[in-house]
């Protein structure tokens, strides 16, 4: 028979990502409609090494669903890293009563607590919080769609400036080995090409498509490129060579970077961080340990966290077919 969870410890790691502040919330507000004590972590693993604990309880927690960020801040520890900081952040949960804990993060977030897991069969459930959307194991991770809808307001506006000046603008999203981010933006804001990771085009098919487009009439060109496209070393490189082929292109560079991590999260990353809080606590309680929760086909549902690891993210194929024949 599973220990009893009296008390739940809940901590967010790694890259901030909206949502996380309404996992939060959701992890917190169950814990208190099942009489569970919760205790607050700030700085991620740096914290559990420092004591820097709060007890939380539902008026903590008040007018953050709407927040982005993490008000339990973030940060990365190489101190977890090792076998004598992991020790004392043990140490300091066992002091405190702690009998589990909510890690709310990516991959390098699941692997600490898979670790800290295996060392001291310390009970530990993952919420997946990456605008990336390269987790394993899910359909969406927490902010994804808030990432998404902020690049797609961004490229509607620049290309507003982009057909005033008939330039062709590269416009670099986010999305460190997955595609997810440029492909779904690419297609929701009209670009004229899209180049990810997955499904790599090449410098020729690029220049084709772009020749098309002007043979065609059009005068400004946007082109979504995600930061782990492998076509060229950089997006300033691709621009580089449009220029030395001085072929008339006013070419212009975009990266947006980490506006893409901020802003108020979207009602979808709302929603999802309280439907993923709650199941994350009355897994703990079923006695179950040493999952992520995800959502498949909108199923609320648990994969081990080494499975997380070690899967892959799939770009969906049926959208890169879309996007070629919306950018021919």
């Amino acid at each position: 028979m599973s220990k009893k969870i009296k008390k739940i410890a809940v901590l967010t790691s790694g890259g901030d990502s909206p949502g996380m502040n309404a996992a939060v919330r959701s992890v917190v507000r169950t814990c208190a409609y099942h009489n569970i004590e919760c205790l607050g972590v700030y700085r991620g693993y740096e914290g559990l090494i420092d004591s820097d604990f709060e007890p939380m309880n539902a008026r903590s927690v008040r007018d953050i669903i709407n927040r982005g960020g993490t008000i339990l801040k973030s940060a990365r520890s190489k101190r977890f890293m090792t076998p004598e900081g992991r020790k004392v952040a043990h140490d300091n949960l066992v002091r405190e009563g702690v009998d589990a804990m909510v890690l709310i993060g990516g991959d390098g977030t699941f692997t600490g607590g898979l670790v800290f897991n295996r060392e001291y069969d310390f009970p530990v459930m993952g919420i997946p919080g990456t605008i990336d959307n390269d987790i394993a194991g899910t359909d969406f991770t927490l902010g994804y769609d808030t990432a998404l809808n902020t690049a797609v307001e961004a490229i509607d506006k620049i290309r507003d400036t982009a057909s005033s000046h008939n330039r062709l603008f590269f416009i670099e999203v986010m999305g460190r080995d997955v595609g997810h981010i440029a492909l779904n933006a690419g297609i929701g804001a009209g670009a004229e090409q899209i180049m990810i990771p997955e499904e790599s085009i090449g410098i020729e098919r690029l220049l084709e498509s772009l020749e098309r487009s002007r043979k065609s009439g059009k005068l400004s060109s946007i082109v979504i490129v995600a930061e782990g496209d492998k076509t060229g070393k950089n997006v300033f490189e691709l621009k580089d060579y449009i220029d030395d082929l001085d072929q008339g292109y006013d070419v212009r560079v975009m990266v947006l970077g980490h506006m893409q991590r901020g802003g108020s999260p979207t009602c979808f990353d709302r929603v999802l961080a309280s439907r993923m809080g709650v199941k994350a606590v009355e897994s703990l309680m079923e006695g179950k340990s040493n999952f992520m929760v995800g959502t498949v086909h909108d199923k609320m549902t648990l994969c081990p966290i080494d499975e997380a690891l070690k899967g892959e993210s799939k770009i969906n194929k049926e959208l890169i077919r879309v996007s070629e024949i919306m950018t021919t």
